[in-house]
């Protein structure tokens, strides 16, 4: 059995160029072989940026996303890009990582999700923010 890859763009091509703007239209999705099953997805980077909104100042941190897929997968390639989209992005943390979690709801409608934000220390403190979503017929 083959996984159906015809709807993706991203996978496989060698020269892409990474969004200059935040579009959650770039975020692909894949069909999951396995929707009668509940199991969970871990997706990390630890290369996440965007700007502070006053500053102007780089905030950097690693983003975490767990889902139950339902009937759709997200594809890694689309999400790393979809990510460094917001690299030159005005943004408080706590709405990136709110941000992050409707963008891949709406993508990918999972049985559930959890986007939690790591924030590396500015000013002596660190910011950790979780965002979750459950489906409510779940």
């Amino acid at each position: 059995m083959r996984d159906d890859v015809s709807s993706l763009t991203l996978l496989g091509k060698s020269k892409t160029e990474y969004p200059t703007r935040v579009d959650p239209g770039i975020l692909e999705t894949f069909p999951n072989r396995f929707p009668e099953r509940d199991y969970l997805i871990t997706l990390i980077s630890d290369e996440f940026t965007s700007l502070c909104p006053m500053t102007g100042q780089p905030d950097y941190g690693t983003i975490i996303i767990k889902y139950v897929p339902d009937k759709k997968c997200i594809e890694s390639k689309s999400l790393k890009f979809y990510l460094f989209s917001y690299r030159q992005e005005p943004t408080f943390m706590e709405t990136v990582t709110n941000r992050i979690l409707d963008d891949l709801v709406k993508a990918c409608e999972p049985r559930q999700m959890t986007v939690v934000g790591k924030f590396k220390a500015r000013g002596g403190i660190v910011i950790e923010i979780e965002a979750s979503y459950v489906r409510s017929d779940s």
